[in-house]
């Protein structure tokens, strides 16, 4: 669905895509992860002719976005990281003025906008003004927005950021059967565990390049495979100590804790009986692990 072959994308003298290579394909969920100024958002501008590509190829259901942008913007459908909603409009009033701006039959906008909100649990809402909504409301009319369309192909740009659990855990529901009922999606998040929850398969860019590709399960085990004992930042020094005699271990530090990788349970817990210190938590290595390890950075839903 979305092919991309030495694709490059340059502001003056900054690279924002280096040359990347990288499919989507039909049906699956995609994931795009990586730090700010990897490049995610450039290469989301470009699937869709917002931001015209330096070089390379680039398709979309097999068109060009740089010459055939109309054509792929009535298949795919976009929650943006702004809202970008009229704050002086009711949530109806939002919903027609779009579905009017996409070409939605003025016979059927009445009923998809209202099937809609009733999907994203909204219509209580239908005549409120945006400006009474809260935030989790606002996202979840971006998503009706999004669907609007009926899209083959949704982007969800950072769809989830600055929500509470909650809200964050009906979305992922809704995402969830939207990619089951044949929806192909494409997310970029800053959280881990939700390209760990929804994606297929996904990739870590890094200064415009691609780091990784696979499925989260498969890049953890080539990339961090085992289990992680975090520890007391008062144990700093004998961590180090020890970390730096033993080359089997793989230690490292960040704002959050001081973090000890180990390929097996069992050998985190001799550890700690061969030293006596002990992991305020153990867990097995996840995606956040291998986003540290390949792009260098912290973590942060605001990066």
């Amino acid at each position: 669905m979305i092919i991309a072959k030495s694709l490059k994308k340059s502001f003056g003298d900054f690279t924002a895509v280096n040359g990347i290579d990288l499919h989507v394909k039909k049906g699956e969920c995609f994931g795009l992860l990586g730090p700010n100024g990897a490049g995610k958002s450039t290469f989301i501008g470009m699937t869709y002719g917002t931001v015209r590509r330096t070089g390379g190829e680039l398709s979309v259901f097999g068109f060009d976005p740089n010459t055939q942008s109309r054509d792929i913007k009535g298949r795919l459908g976009v929650v943006t990281q702004d809202n970008a909603l009229d704050e002086s409009l009711t949530v109806f009033e939002n919903m027609m003025i779009y579905c009017a701006f996409i070409g939605v039959p003025s016979s059927e906008r009445k009923k998809r906008i209202n099937d809609l909100l009733e999907y994203m649990n909204l219509a209580h809402k239908r005549d409120a003004l945006i400006q009474t909504l809260s935030g989790g409301m606002k996202r979840r009319l971006v998503f009706v927005r999004a669907l609007l369309g009926k899209p083959e192909l949704l982007i969800l740009d950072e769809p989830t950021t600055g929500l509470d659990p909650a809200v964050r855990h009906l979305l992922w529901g809704k995402v969830r059967e939207l990619h089951q009922n044949g929806t192909t999606i494409v997310l970029t998040t800053h959280y881990m565990h939700e390209a760990e929850v929804l994606c297929n398969r996904l990739v870590i860019m890094n200064q415009g390049n691609v780091a990784a590709e696979g499925s989260p399960q498969s890049m953890i085990n080539q990339h961090t495979p085992g289990y992680v004992g975090i520890f007391r930042l008062e144990d700093k020094k004998k961590l180090e100590d020890i970390a730096s005699k033993a080359g089997h271990l793989d230690y490292h530090e960040d704002t959050s804790g001081l973090y000890l990788r180990t390929k097996s349970l069992s050998d985190l817990t001799a550890f700690h009986s061969d030293h006596g210190l002990s992991p305020l938590q153990i867990r097995p290595s996840n995606l956040e692990d291998v986003f540290l390890k390949l792009t260098g950075q912290e973590l942060s839903s605001d990066a």
